[in-house]
């Protein structure tokens, strides 16, 4: 036993943390996978069934995801994957099987796994904190409440939207408020309420100039603010951006004689000569109407 336990440690010395190795002891471990078989060469090889156990539960982004629940369900988290882990090892234990019987059970413990895990109550900006499978542990959202203010610039007339996007998991409650202020701004007192709801799309069909300004788009979650995101929009005017292309034709007029604008390399010139046949006609018909002109 010492030996096996010797070969276990020495395999996850090397191997990312997971889901598994946070919530299964060594020595179920060691019990699940005493037995495992190499059906090539027909023998045991416990140091295998340690690197499919990794590579179906502790590499398996989607068996790392389903394990980012709430603070206070890391529990429950454990209780789903003990339910779907022990009863194997108990079959397993002191019995040899195939290694490719083990990669169906265990393929379907994950997949089970997933599928409870992912019912749980999720970590939440408000809540400040997420399971990690492979920290074993909390982590913050690490992302701020006020974001820094976006720049966004249009021309009159046209059509824009601003979202509320954010790289962490909402709750279902949410509520999205958008507000505006007309210098750029983070502050809240500068700010007036536009909309309440819960589209995180606010949509402008066509910007007039009364709409440049700061628009703040604040996610609530049981009255809790879980996030405020900032956009500072610049609608140009039609008839500066008209000017601007007059100024540029005005501004090749007035280069010097003789210059112009430099031609592309990549634009071919191509210079048409005469045949040598019509040069010739051409030169004996000048001289014969100077001859006929001199009688």
């Amino acid at each position: 036993m010492f030996l096996l336990k010797l070969i276990f440690f020495s395999t996850i010395i090397n191997l990312a943390f997971g889901c598994y190795q946070c919530f299964i002891d060594v020595e179920d471990s060691l019990r699940l996978c005493w037995g495992h078989i190499l059906t090539e060469y027909n023998t045991r090889n416990v140091d295998f069934c340690f690197t499919t156990l990794d590579r179906i539960f502790n590499n398996e982004m989607r068996v790392i995801e389903a394990g980012k629940v709430g603070r206070g369900f890391d529990l429950m988290l454990k209780d789903i994957l003990m339910s779907e882990i022990m009863p194997i090892v108990e079959e397993f234990d002191l019995n040899t099987n195939e290694d490719t019987l083990y990669e169906i059970r265990l393929q379907a413990a994950a997949n089970n796994f997933i599928t409870e895990a992912s019912k749980l109550p999720r970590g939440f900006q408000d809540q400040g904190a997420v399971y990690n499978c492979i920290t074993c542990q909390f982590d913050s959202c690490e992302f701020p409440l006020d974001c820094p203010v976006k720049e966004i610039k249009i021309v009159e007339t046209n059509r824009t939207q601003m979202g509320c996007k954010v790289p962490f998991i909402l709750p279902a409650d949410i509520e999205v408020v958008w507000r505006y202020a007309m210098e750029k701004t983070v502050l809240m007192d500068n700010f007036k309420e536009v909309t309440v709801g819960v589209d995180p799309l606010y949509i402008i069909p066509s910007a007039r100039l009364e709409h440049s300004g700061t628009y703040q788009c604040e996610i609530f979650s049981q009255e809790n603010s879980l996030v405020r995101i900032y956009y500072y929009l610049t609608v140009v005017p039609l008839a500066q951006l008209g000017h601007a292309e007059l100024q540029e034709v005005f501004d090749q007029a007035l280069l010097p004689t003789g210059q112009f604008p430099h031609l592309s390399l990549t634009v071919p010139v191509t210079l048409w000569l005469p045949s040598p046949v019509l040069l010739t006609t051409c030169l004996t018909s000048v001289l014969l109407l100077i001859f006929i002109s001199l009688g």
